[in-house]
């Protein structure tokens, strides 16, 4: 008897097809990505580890990094041993040392050992995932300081960037350790969160992530800061407020890693709820993302832009908001727009209409996306169209509105007469729409 076939849920069609665009950006780049020894013993993991076989199958180029210290520690108690810290750095002795061995050769098998689980039915089905690890990071000791010798710490000399990229080439996902080697063979233990900031600046990597264990981020209502660039995220560090250590620490990375050339870096809390997919197939993300630029420009608009522009203004043409614009009419105006763009998304638009003979500018097509409204974008726009019509010697703006009105006049606007418009702009009034028109004066 065949099935009756039922329509997919209208949210998974959505969210599938937003996901799209990070499909198809995200594909042959590199990320590296760190996790602590914590999320390794988290009962979730596996979870994890499935989402990054996903994004592998998705054609991401991944460095995976991994902690220990929980394992090591463990290792510490059981031989009824422990290690001194100084300045948050380990001092790590002989039996330290064996122990960062075994907790880390654990640790390779366990994740391994995950990567290969294909049983059918499962999210690792057909994976066929190949991970590559290795000497690929060599150390120095990192010595002796005020007077304390770390012993075997080491800090990193250098990077065989061409083994671990030929590996990547050959789409396998490259683990590396907090273990690295010397010259003279030695093992030294290196603090994972460095492996990762070194890693991806030195093979250029396009993004590295950071899964926090803790709540992450968050503003003084407690919310997710949802993206800094690296002077605002150093601003926020050298303030009086108070971070979660965590996030301090991963913060001061993610400006390091900016200002050497990543362009962003991004910090995941609740890794466990699937976050990392989030964060990296949805607009808004669920973490924080450190920019070395600011993530949403405004620029005038070009012809790749149309179609944002029109997703963005048929609605508010339907309410009769907007004056209705044929793609033809918006080509033909394009050097008068300028929009605002997030991560490829026209979240909002506007048009700055120049008068020269009268000295005046109209103020047009001022739209922002339903989903970025009430977040000052509506405002920024009729700044930006201020600045634009003042560099083209403009002394007054003007707009015709039917439904916004008071928005206009809470932001100074003056009400104006018809007959005050250009005559140019006067002759094209159209009215049956009986738009009411307010003006500005601009500053000189």
């Amino acid at each position: 008897m065949k099935k009756k076939q039922t329509n997919p849920p209208h949210d998974f069609v959505a969210a599938f097809r937003q996901s799209a665009p990070y499909i198809h950006a995200h594909r042959g780049k590199t990320f590296v990505l760190a996790f602590s020894g914590e999320a390794v013993a988290d009962e979730h993991f596996p979870l994890l580890v499935q989402d990054l076989a996903l994004l592998n199958s998705l054609g991401v180029r991944l460095v995976i990094v991994h902690g220990a210290r929980p394992q090591i520690e463990q290792c510490l108690q059981q031989r009824k041993s422990k290690s001194e810290y100084v300045n948050g750095i380990r001092v790590t002795d002989a039996v330290a040392m064996e122990c960062t061995r075994d907790a880390v050769g654990s640790i390779r098998v366990q994740i391994e050992a995950l990567f290969s689980a294909g049983i059918a039915n499962s999210p690792m089905a057909g994976a066929g995932i190949h991970v590559a690890s290795g000497n690929f990071i060599s150390a120095c000791p990192y010595g002796i300081h005020d007077g304390v010798d770390f012993g075997y710490t080491g800090k990193i000399r250098k990077l065989d960037n061409e083994a671990l990229l030929r590996n990547l080439d050959a789409r396998s996902i490259v683990m590396l350790s907090p273990l690295a080697y010397s010259v003279t063979g030695e093992v030294f233990n290196i603090n994972s969160e460095q492996v990762a900031t070194y890693t991806a600046t030195a093979i250029n990597a396009d993004k590295l992530i950071f899964l926090l264990d803790g709540k992450g981020l968050r503003d003084a209502r407690r919310q997710i800061i949802r993206q800094l660039t690296g002077q605002q995220a150093e601003k926020l560090l050298s303030s009086r407020r108070k971070l979660d250590t965590e996030a301090e620490i991963h913060m001061r990375s993610a400006i390091e890693a900016s200002q050497q050339g990543v362009e962003r870096v991004h910090l995941i809390p609740a890794w466990t709820t699937g976050a990392l997919l989030q964060e990296l197939y949805t607009r808004d993300g669920a973490g924080t993302l450190v920019t070395a630029s600011d993530f949403e420009v405004t620029r005038q608009a070009g012809i790749d832009d149309i179609g944002g522009i029109i997703e963005l203004i048929q609605p508010l043409e339907q309410q009769g908001l907007l004056v209705k614009r044929s793609r033809e009419q918006l080509e033909m105006s394009l050097e008068q727009f300028y929009v605002m763009e997030r991560d490829g998304l026209i979240t909002a638009c506007v048009a700055v209409i120049p008068y020269p003979e009268n000295g005046m500018a109209e103020l047009a097509c001022l739209a922002v996306h339903a989903d970025y409204r009430k977040a000052g974008r509506g405002d920024a726009m009729l700044k930006f169209a201020e600045i634009q019509a003042q560099a083209l010697a403009m002394k007054v703006l003007f707009v015709l509105t039917t439904q916004a009105s008071h928005w206009f006049r809470e932001r100074g606007f003056e009400t104006m007469k018809l007959a005050d418009l250009p005559v140019k702009r006067r002759s094209l009034y159209n009215y049956h729409r009986n738009s009411r028109v307010y003006y500005r004066s601009l500053k000189t």
